[in-house]
């Protein structure tokens, strides 16, 4: 668990106010929520003020973290459910585009990151569970790299410059990571027609 304990660590350190960790998580964050929010929106405008008032909700609600996820994972929770309030309210649906990546798999990860409430379909919290009990079955490493590729939608190089390896090593570990999630499902018997027919 070491890369969340190196997040567990930033986050007691903002939480004491240290300007070197908020440098460093903002340097981080502010980034990925942006793009996050601008391959799902479209529009620099709105993706620069989703990251910044996730930026903002994240900080105040920093004291929630315990570490289950990475930090940067639970950030961009934050980023999606923001985005989804923001399209309610233009009375728009939050399109995401998927052409040139794993549909499925992304699909099983993202669930994790619906806003819960009462218009949340039921099946969808089923999927949620499923995917949480999957994640915690594989290693740090392959629930990193997951989530590195599918969630914060770093490219295979950024993945490899953050684990100090190479672009095919980490190919090879997505290829690892991908099965070992799937194996996973498929034992927990979240399994059903054409779900898992996740592509390497």
């Amino acid at each position: 668990m070491t890369l969340n304990r190196d997040d567990r660590k930033l986050a007691k350190r903002l939480l004491r106010g240290d300007q070197a960790a908020f440098d460093e998580y903002f340097g981080r964050a502010f980034p990925a929520a942006y793009r996050f929010a601008l391959v799902r929106l479209g529009d620099e405008t709105l993706a620069e003020e989703v990251a910044q008032d996730t930026l903002c909700r994240a900080m105040r609600k920093l004291h929630t973290y315990r570490g289950e996820a990475a930090l940067m994972t639970w950030t961009l929770t934050l980023c999606r459910r923001r985005m989804s309030d923001m399209m309610a309210k233009l009375g728009r649906s939050l399109e995401v585009p998927f052409e040139d990546l794993d549909d499925v798999l992304r699909s099983a990860l993202e669930s994790i990151c619906e806003p819960e409430g009462p218009e949340a379909h039921v099946e969808r919290g089923e999927l949620a569970s499923f995917v949480r009990s999957a994640l915690d079955r594989l290693s740090e490493r392959h629930r990193f790299v997951l989530e590195a590729k599918y969630l914060r939608e770093l490219s295979v190089r950024d993945i490899a410059r953050e684990l100090d390896t190479t672009e095919k090593a980490t190919e090879s570990l997505l290829t690892r990571a991908r099965a070992s999630f799937r194996e996973a499902f498929v034992l927990l018997g979240a399994t059903t027609p054409g779900t898992l027919e996740v592509r390497s």
